[in-house]
């Protein structure tokens, strides 16, 4: 993307600096807006990254707070490339259900629910090999990192083959559709 709208609050925060500058050194221009201030997406940045966070501390106020939803839907019929990782890809999702197994509506633009109910740690280096016909403008494969305790209660199909930092494959990761992708993994950087 030329103009870059990334999510940045309580919800957002986990973004790697080394991306952003990457980013700006290519020449990209970013913008900063809050979902949990219930503000959208710059109206014309043709990329928006949700990084990861803590949604599920804020779920109910995302699902209340909806001008953040429907940017991202504005942007996305605009054909903008929308990416969301850990926290970013459980708010693009239909719901999260949080720990006392609330389900609150997300973002719904990609089929996805995730579970904080029943936790389980997911936690390591991932290699990234992308399945997907998304993402195109991205090196095939990347690495990134995992670090979460939700669970996936449903999801589309794999945006990524992932393997451990053994080499040992670990399944498949995060969905994509159109111009939307997601996964649990922070990427880093390409292989």
């Amino acid at each position: 993307g030329q103009t870059i709208a990334v999510a940045a609050d309580d919800a957002f925060s986990f973004t790697y600096t080394h991306i952003l500058e990457g980013w700006r050194a290519a020449g990209a221009a970013l913008t900063f807006f809050s979902p949990l201030a219930g503000e959208a997406p710059d109206g014309s940045a043709d990329a928006v990254f949700l990084p990861g966070g803590y949604p599920e501390l804020h779920a109910g106020q995302l699902a209340t707070t909806r001008a953040w939803a429907e940017g991202l839907r504005t942007r996305a019929a605009a054909g903008a490339l929308i990416y969301g990782e850990c926290g970013g890809y459980m708010a693009l999702g239909d719901g999260l259900v949080d720990a006392d197994g609330a389900r609150h509506a997300m973002a719904g633009l990609l089929p996805v629910t995730t579970s904080f109910a029943a936790r389980r740690r997911h936690l390591g280096y991932r290699t990234l090999t992308r399945v997907a016909a998304a993402l195109t403008c991205w090196p095939t494969e990347l690495r990134g990192h995992e670090f979460h305790y939700a669970s996936v209660v449903a999801e589309g199909p794999p945006l990524f083959e992932a393997r451990d930092a053994a080499d040992t494959p670990v399944g498949p990761m995060g969905t994509a559709a159109g111009t939307i992708a997601g996964s649990f993994a922070h990427v880093i950087d390409a292989a």
